[in-house]
Formats: structure tokens, sequence, C-alpha cells
């Protein structure tokens, strides 16, 4: 007989996951208009008391390339404030649950990230990526693989000294938009090494959306035969093919545990163009219709994981609720479904009925519920040909 516990059939798959929220981050990055930091700074805290508890909050890196960003310490500011704690206590949250993150490519940002840590206002972790395609991490940090690895061994423990946590993030694992297919155990290799230097956690990143469920699945089960604590690896799906939940799915089948997702399913390669000008951002886009680019929809991806049963710890409703506003403030549709067509019917929709059902029951001398004829079988008797063959 066929196995219909799902958590049998696949036993990694966790009953509990993490889910941070990067919207604020990677999904305004690719936004050729400024944010406002209010809007930053209601978002972020929105979705806190939504149910978020690892938010990223903003780049440290250079504001000339990533202008979006230049309000950077006024946002880590606000977030280590009397008022955001007050606002926190009184719904019952502790601050300290909370883990903030900047993103710090190079070790330029992350001193800067060390240098606002004693000032009080820095963050909890940062972030330093590698690219398992040469040509993609040169294009996104400036500098070879070697190099970089250097700056990340000396990065991690400065960091550390301070008391910041380190994320070394791996892209490219499933293919890169420059140079095309990559080697899923180079990916592992570069996992190693981070957690060799001293790494806090992985994130393991589809960047471009080359991911398929198959190779999604098969690469963190080499992940955790390798590492088998879940708690130490993220997935990180971009939409490229709208697939990017078949990849969830693929990924929490193996046993990962945190992923992360954007409102709206916002982001992409920092923005080339901002409000009126021009900006160098990472260069030119990979992709030229801006549908696109993004990640996994954090509403859609709440409701996917809401239904499965999986505990999440966010107030789905709240959050759809946000996810409605974020188009306002973004100023288009974006990619949300469930804020438009919400979560699967409990109850039923009465005022979509056909009316005179009941009537007509009654007329043709059936009971109600009824669903086949009176004279018929309770149950059916399937013709030899469709039986099992043994």
């Amino acid at each position: 007989m066929t196995e219909y516990d799902y958590w049998k059939i696949f036993p990694r798959m966790p009953k509990k996951v993490t889910i941070g929220d990067i919207t604020i981050r990677d999904g305004f990055q690719h936004e050729e208009k400024f944010i406002s930091t209010a809007a930053k700074i209601y978002y972020a805290e929105e979705m806190i008391f939504a149910g978020a508890r690892e938010i990223e909050l903003t780049n440290l890196g250079n504001p000339e390339g990533i202008p979006q960003f230049t309000d950077a310490e006024q946002v880590l500011s606000y977030f280590r404030g009397e008022r955001f704690k007050k606002n926190c206590e009184r719904r019952g949250i502790n601050p300290a649950d909370i883990t903030f993150t900047a993103v710090t490519i190079r070790e330029t940002a992350v001193d800067r990230a060390i240098e606002l840590r004693k000032r009080g206002i820095g963050p909890d972790r940062i972030l330093m990526m590698v690219s398992t395609d040469p040509e993609h991490h040169f294009a996104n940090s400036g500098t070879t693989l070697p190099t970089y690895w250097k700056e990340v061994e000396r990065c991690i423990k400065k960091a550390s000294d301070v008391g910041i946590k380190m994320n070394g993030t791996v892209s490219t694992i499933w293919g890169s938009p420059i140079t095309g297919p990559t080697r899923l155990e180079d990916a592992v290799e570069f996992t190693k090494r981070f957690l060799e230097l001293g790494a806090y956690d992985i994130e393991h990143a589809d960047h471009d959306g080359s991911a398929s469920p198959a190779d999604v699945y098969r690469y963190f089960s080499m992940i955790l035969d390798e590492i088998p604590d879940p708690e130490v690896h993220l997935a990180h799906f971009h939409e490229t093919k709208r697939i990017a939940a078949a990849s969830v799915l693929a990924a929490l089948q193996a046993g990962i545990c945190r992923f992360e997702a954007t409102l709206g399913g916002l982001g992409g390669q920092p923005a080339n163009f901002l409000d009126d000008r021009p900006v160098k951002g990472t260069g030119e886009y990979y992709y030229t219709d801006p549908r696109y680019v993004g990640l996994v929809t954090m509403e859609d991806l709440l409701v996917m994981i809401d239904e499965m049963g999986i505990e999440h710890g966010y107030d789905v409703d709240r959050v759809l609720w946000l996810g409605r506003k974020m188009e306002k403030t973004i100023g288009r549709r974006l990619r949300s479904e469930a804020i438009y067509n919400g979560r699967t019917a409990k109850q039923g929709h009465m005022e979509f009925a056909r009316p005179g059902l009941k009537k007509l029951i009654e007329k043709l001398g059936e009971k109600p519920g009824q669903l086949i004829p009176a004279d018929w079988a309770p149950k059916a008797v399937l013709p030899d040909k469709f039986h099992m063959k043994k």
C-alpha cells in the first residue's frame, strides 16, 4: 500500500520553520525610486509585530553604488531605540529575540558594521557572499575568489571579536546568469570553507532563479549529509520561472527549516537607476523584464507553509494586509496572489451559491447531503481491469 503520511515519506521535513523577512534590504534594493526611511522603518517594525524574528534592515556598502541605503544608520538607530523597545513591550515581544542583519559584502562595510556596533546601533549579524562562478563573484565584489576568501577570514575574526555573527552566503549554486551551469559539489565545499573560518550560519542562495526542485532536493540532501544541523542552513530562492515555491517544497522535503522571503516578491539585482538618475549598482541588469526578478513571495509562501500544518510563528492575515499596503508604497501590482485570493476557505462563501438547491432536493424526494442515488451500493465496485496487479 502507498504511504500517505507526508512526514513518513520525507522524515527530514520539519514541523516548524523560521522565515526571515528581507523586504527592507533585498526587496528594496532593486527599486528604482527611493523608499522613504519612514516606510522602511514602518514595514520592518510591522513585520516584527506580525512574527518576524530574523530581519534584514540595510546594506552597509558604499552608498554611492547603492544609494537606496543612504539612510542605513537612521534605520539601524531606530531599532536600537527606546520607541521600538516600548512598542515591543506593549506587544509582549522581547527585542533580544530578534536578529537584525546588515549586508556587508566587502571589508570596508564590515568595518562600518563594527564601528556602528561599538556605538550601540550596529547589527547582530552581517553577511559576506561568494559565488561558485568566478565571473559572477567578480561582478558582485570586484575581486577574485582567492583574494576574497582571505578577506572573509579577516572579517569573520574582526566581527567575532565585537560579538557580531557572520553569515556566509554561497551563490550560483544551481547556475550562473553569466557563465551558465555550475557544480553542486563546489557549493558544498564553499559551505564547509565558510564554517571552517568561523561563520555562524550559511545562506544557500539561488540569486537568479536557476534552481529546479529536483536539484534543490539533491543539493540540500548533500548538504545535510555533510553538515546535519538544519539550523546552520538557510534557503534563499529567487523567482524567475514561477517555480520558487516548488523549490521551497523540495528544500523542506530534504530537511531545511530556515527560509527567506520578501513582501510581494520584491528584490533582485541592485538598481542601476534611482529616481531621476543612473547609479552604479552592480552594472547592467541580467533580465530586461522586471517581472522576472525578485524573491519568493512572503505572503504566498506563508499561506503554503501554514496550510501544510507547519508552524511558522506569523500572523498570516496581518502579513497579507501588509502585502496590500506594500503595493501602494511601491506603486504597482506585485507578485502575491494570496493578498487578493486569501487563504484556502475553511467555511466557504455561501453568497456565491446558486439559489434553489434546497427546494429542488425536496421536489425530487432526495435527502439533504445525499450524494448518490438511493438505490446504489454505498461503495463503488471497480471493474477488474482497474484493480492493482500483484
